[in-house]
């Protein structure tokens, strides 16, 4: 069935109509936090228009929306999804695309009448982008959230995870159920945006992931000594930011001593205490944020930072403290289902690239039970988390079509 192909209108419709939940006319932005009120209304869209296009519906204990097809239960299915919750004033395509494309695929399957010799599972994930500090959803469903994760999870805003599932009737005994079998899948398929510049200044169609970053996140404190800044000589001054300003500047040095050309490194994040204008800084607290697709570039990584914080604090006189905030592990795409893309991406003549992934997705917990892999379709501009987000829909087109001849190919043998 080499010619069946989606249909880009109705995937065009669902996205503008599911954009529309949670959108500020003001700013237009999309305000979708997981398990916010237009969380729970675009997740009762979802399961109706699956319902639509008769899928067999279901919600777990941590509120991931589920939709199958096909009658042979008892074989390890395929799973396509992503995510439809939202960071603060995102755009509509960020998570969003996957589970419409996915939906479209799997209508077009059931359609065309395809025989499916195992079912095809849709699978809008609770919570990727972090709200409750991880991706809720699809590590309940690989068996990685913990009772005492969820019993002690709170947002920024201190809202605990725990109260708002039993608002939903749900409960961490009915959260801890959501972890499924691994023999019970067979590979696991994601369509995302590409959240950054490559292929759309390569002007390329698709890039086929064939690694997910890991990602490492350290919280560190420089304990110097706050000063008068007019009476305190600048050779006696045990200055916090300029312990800061210092190590910031070794971070190109590093990365390129230590790291690969897909090593990323940022203090995104500064507080400077006392904070006045006329005092020496005695304390600065800053993150670290460091990505590699490799473990032992990562442990490299860490080394490095570590000995180089220890000795600008040995020059300048002050204390540091670093507190690991949270690890992700890199995951490899699985090199049969990456062939799968590229062989069907030469053959229905659409341009691409095998690349891999810098921000962390739901795929990358799959990965650790299932087979998985990973398409983008580019980013104008490399924007995402932004009103602004936006990708041709030709590319969309070419990205849909190939998740639909890769999952067709894995569902019927």
């Amino acid at each position: 069935m080499t010619n069946l192909s989606v249909s880009i209108e109705r995937i065009k419709e669902d996205l503008l109509d599911l954009s529309e939940i949670g959108k500020n006319p003001r700013d237009r932005g999309i305000y979708r936090m997981a398990f916010s009120e237009a969380d729970l209304a675009g997740k009762d869209w979802l399961q109706k228009r699956m319902k639509q296009a008769g899928l067999k519906t279901s919600r777990d204990g941590v509120a991931n929306i589920s939709g199958v097809l096909g009658d042979n239960l008892q074989e390890p299915r395929i799973v396509v999804g992503s995510h439809i919750d939202t960071v603060p004033c995102a755009g509509m395509l960020d998570g969003s695309l996957g589970v419409v494309v996915g939906l479209e695929c799997i209508r077009i399957l059931q359609e065309q009448k395809v025989s499916l010799v195992r079912p095809v599972e849709l699978i809008a994930f609770s919570d990727e982008e972090g709200r409750f500090g991880g991706t809720v959803g699809s590590e309940a469903f690989v068996g990685e959230l913990s009772r005492v994760r969820l019993e002690t999870a709170r947002d920024l805003d201190g809202v605990r995870l725990v109260d708002l599932l039993r608002k939903q009737g749900l409960s961490i005994d009915e959260a801890l159920r959501a972890k499924r079998n691994a023999d019970d899948l067979r590979a696991y398929l994601e369509l995302h945006i590409e959240q950054g510049p490559v292929l759309d200044n390569s002007g390329l169609q698709v890039g086929i992931v064939d690694h997910i970053t890991g990602l490492r996140s350290w919280s560190i404190t420089l304990q110097g000594e706050t000063n008068h800044a007019g009476t305190t000589p600048m050779e006696y001054r045990k200055d916090a930011l300029l312990g800061l300003a210092d190590f910031a500047h070794e971070i190109g040095r590093i990365l390129e001593e230590v790291g690969t050309e897909n090593s990323r490194a940022t203090v995104g994040k500064a507080e400077i205490l006392p904070g006045a204008p006329n005092s020496v800084p005695g304390r600065v607290d800053f993150s670290l944020d460091f990505r590699d697709p490799t473990t032992a570039i990562l442990t490299e990584l860490s080394t490095a930072f570590d000995r180089t914080l220890l000795a600008i604090c040995r020059r300048r006189g002050l204390a540091s403290e670093i507190h690991a905030q949270g690890e992700i592990s890199p995951v490899a795409a699985d090199q049969e289902i990456v062939n799968l893309l590229t062989s069907h991406a030469k053959s229905l003549n659409i341009s691409h690239k095998v690349m891999p992934s810098g921000a962390a997705h739901d795929a990358q917990l799959l990965g650790k039970i299932t087979s998985m892999g990973m398409i983008f379709v580019p980013s104008k501009g490399g924007l995402s988390h932004s009103p602004a987000e936006a990708t041709d829909w030709e590319d969309i087109e070419a990205g849909a079509n190939l998740l639909l001849h890769t999952l067709l190919e894995l569902s019927s043998s």
